[in-house]
């Protein structure tokens, strides 16, 4: 199953004019099969998982994909356009709204997936989305930066969340932008579940 997520979600297109100040980086579709095929299996009872900073919706139509009801979340108009077109292909109901996840809320808690900035360019750009997630989540899965863990678990201990599995990938990044040398690089990432303390 995971083979063949992973193998449909690399026909999905990506960002055509990605952002760099929004830190816009296409999450690869073996990471999101491996992801969305790991929350199946370990969070069925999730009923709704919002995947905040959706980008082309990747994320979103995985975890849609394998069962779950999601909903996108993005500030890039451009970005959440793809998404729609990505979910259409991929016949897939999920929906996306366009707003600063900064601002988003919902009703009641909810699963959160996410591949957030990684900061290269704005340090702990990824707190926003962190903050957000431990608001509104249940059970966070999200990608970070290699070396992130102390900031991670820090984060996660003061929303009263725990560190339940810790993966650690290599990632293959492609020539995004302009100062990018090299046709693709292999980008070392950690990728968290989270999951909120019983009181």
């Amino acid at each position: 199953m995971k083979k063949n997520l992973a193998i449909f979600l690399e026909g999905l297109e990506l960002f055509s004019r990605p952002k760099l100040r929004l830190e816009q980086y296409p999450t690869p579709s073996s990471l999101a099969a491996e992801i969305a095929v790991t929350a199946s299996i370990i969070d069925k009872s999730a009923e709704i998982f919002i995947d905040l900073g959706c980008g082309t919706g990747i994320l979103t139509i995985a975890m849609g994909l394998v069962g779950f009801y999601t909903v996108g979340i993005d500030i890039d108009r451009e970005a959440i356009n793809t998404a729609v077109r990505n979910a259409g292909k991929a016949g897939v109901k999920v929906d996306f709204v366009l707003q600063d996840v900064k601002y988003f809320r919902v009703k009641k808690p909810v699963g959160v997936v996410m591949n957030p900035p990684f900061g290269i360019k704005r340090r702990h750009a990824d707190r926003i989305f962190l903050e957000k997630a431990f608001e509104i989540g249940t059970v966070i899965y999200s990608i970070h930066s290699a070396g992130s863990e102390e900031f991670v678990r820090n984060a996660a201990d003061q929303w009263d969340f725990e560190v339940t599995h810790l993966w650690r990938y290599r990632i293959p990044l492609k020539r995004t932008y302009t100062f990018h040398q090299k046709p693709y690089k292999l980008i070392p990432v950690e990728v968290f579940r989270m999951e909120r303390m019983q009181r």
